[in-house]
Formats: C-alpha cells, sequence, structure tokens
C-alpha cells in the first residue's frame, strides 16, 4: 500500500512516500523530501517552542500536506510523530493541536525508547547482515540521541539521552569558528551521556563490534568524506569512516567558519553551525568506548515508521 510517513525532528522535519510490504518489510521509495525548520531552537533556554520555530515548522506541515494531496493522500492519513523537541516543550501539546487545526495533521510524541527501537527497524532494513547482527547503533537529534545495543540481531536494550546537536550548540557554541575549549566542553558534556548510557547498561556492560551512526550529523560527515556533490543514499549506506579518517575530517571543519563550511556542496543551510556539535558526540564515542572505525546508514525513524504499529 502507499504511505506517508513524517519525522517531525527538532532541527529536520522529514517526508517519505511509499509503496510498502509489510509482510516482506520491503518498501520503494516514492518521494522523498526534508527541510530544515530548527524547531527545537530556544528550547534550553525557554523549556518551550519559540515562535519563529514553532512558524518554520507550520510553514513545512502545509507544505507536506499539499505535496502529500498531490499523491491521494489526505493530511489525516500521514503517519507523524513528534521526538525530543515537542515531547519536552512546555508547550508541545498546545502545537500538536495548533498543527490539527490549522493542516489536518495529526501528529503522535513518541516516547525516547519508541523512538530508539523505530530507528532501529529502518537501519536494519538496508544494513549489511555482519553489522547490524552486532552493532551499538546511535541516532543523532537535534535534543536527543537514541543509542541501541544489538547482538546476535537480537535487540539488548535502547535509551535515548537528551543530547542533541541543537541543544549542545545552544549550550557551549560561541564562537566563529569554535574555540578549541568550546569544542572540548561539547565532547565531555557527551561522554557524560555516554557513561549515563553504560550505567543503563547494567551488568552486562558488552560494547558491540560495530559502532554505526544515522540521521543527519552522520551522514553529512561521510558525505563530505566522499566528496558528494549530489547526496547519493546508497553509497552512504554501509559506509565505513575510519578514526583517522573522521580526526582529519573533525580538524578540517573546526577550522573553518560557518560560512566558510556552507561552501562544502555536502553541508546544506542549517547545519553548518550544529555540524560541530555533531562532530563532538561522535567523537566522544571514538573515544569513550574505543571503536576504530563508525559504519554510517541512511535509514533510521523514517524508515522505522514505515513498518511501525503506532
Amino acid at each position: 500500500m502507499k504511505k506517508a510517513v513524517l519525522d517531525i525532528g527538532s532541527n529536520t522535519i522529514r517526508l517519505l512516500i511509499a509503496n510498502v510490504d509489510k509482510h516482506h518489510q520491503e518498501y520503494q521509495k516514492i518521494h522523498y523530501q526534508h527541510r530544515v525548520a530548527r524547531l527545537g531552537e530556544g528550547l534550553q533556554q525557554t523549556g518551550g517552542l519559540s515562535e519563529a520555530g514553532k512558524q518554520r515548522a507550520m510553514d513545512v506541515f502545509q507544505e507536506v500536506v499539499e505535496v502529500c494531496a498531490g499523491f491521494d493522500i489526505p493530511a489525516e492519513d500521514i503517519v507523524a510523530v513528534a521526538t525530543a523537541a515537542i515531547r519536552e516543550a512546555k508547550n508541545g501539546a498546545e502545537f500538536v493541536l495548533q498543527v490539527r487545526t490549522e493542516t489536518g495533521l495529526q501528529i503522535q510524541v513518541i516516547a525516547g525508547d519508541v523512538e530508539a527501537r523505530i530507528a532501529l527497524s529502518g537501519a536494519q532494513a538496508v544494513l549489511d547482515a555482519s553489522t547490524r547482527s552486532n552493532m551499538l547503533l546511535f541516532d543523532i537529534g537535534g535534543a536527543s540521541t537514541e543509542f541501541s545495543r544489538v547482538f546476535d540481531d537480537v535487540l539488548v536494550d535502547g535509551f535515548s539521552e537528551k543530547l542533541g546537536v541543537v541543544r549542545l550548540t545552544e549550550l557551549y557554541l560561541r564562537s566563529d569558528p569554535p574555540t578549541d575549549t568550546e569544542y572540548q566542553a561539547m565532547k565531555q558534556h557527551a561522554i557524560k551521556h555516554l557513561q549515563h548510557i553504560e550505567q543503563l547498561w547494567g551488568e552486562d556492560k558488552f560494547v558491540p563490534q560495530h559502532m554505526v551512526g544515522t540521521a543527519g550529523s552522520v551522514t553529512t560527515m561521510a558525505a563530505i568524506h566522499l566528496q558528494m556533490e549530489e547526496y547519493d543514499a546508497n553509497q552512504i549506506n554501509n559506509f565505513c569512516l575510519s578514526k583517522a579518517d573522521f580526526d582529519e575530517l573533525r580538524n578540517t571543519l573546526l577550522a573553518k567558519t560557518n560560512q566558510e563550511r556552507l561552501v562544502i556542496p555536502a553541508i546544506e543551510q542549517g547545519r553548518e553551525d550544529v555540524i560541530i556539535a555533531g562532530l563532538a558526540i561522535v567523537d566522544g564515542l571514538f573515544e569513550y568506548w574505543g571503536f576504530e572505525a563508525m559504519i554510517t546508514v541512511d535509514a533510521g525513524v523514517l524508515e522505522g515508521l514505515l513498518f511501525a504499529d503506532l
């Protein structure tokens, strides 16, 4: 059947329309688009969604409804989920109601552990069997990051941390380009969350063989390394970025200003500043658990929603 799914993140809002075979867990993409709305802007300081962020998101929602109507999918049939920004915001429920009234979109706000499971489902659909059977999957968002441990193809656990690129950027980034002090503060902040994740693991603290990253920060890093002029998800899926190549990429991006980063074809408008926080989170993962490489995947919550029963 034809299905439209919408992932409303703290930084990016993504739409996927696909023909779905739920029995075989397969899909054929019909249409994809994403917009950087930065809905979670200012949430760290005020505890609520800003008027500017809500308006940017509302503009995207209006566009999404129009696009889906062109594929004969009414607004009420779009599976729309919201994650950390709306989940945490004191005016999140009010905004959900406003969106429904003005656009017809019925947004479901999902919990962090549900988000982790859906992201895992989407990633596993395209990962190599040897990778997806033994991995730590992390999904970096604007306000949260989800971590899932998988061993022998079984989900051991999945947790969500209040660790995101918009959140870190607003907390620490004051200089352009960033100072070493600012960057190290972001990385140490990330490592504290990794320590908390390890505590949540309980007595069974095994670290999976593969470190696998998904979502915009990670896929952008891979695209930059691959020197992509036009983004190609097929090249991103199952790409392996070594620690040495990551270090080189990190050093290059840290030395540039926001405007200089925007010259890089793989960096889209709206990601030129938060990519630094993404680097800090990945850097923390490399350092804390001693991984030698990161495998990247361009599939997560959005693709997982195609098969989720919500």
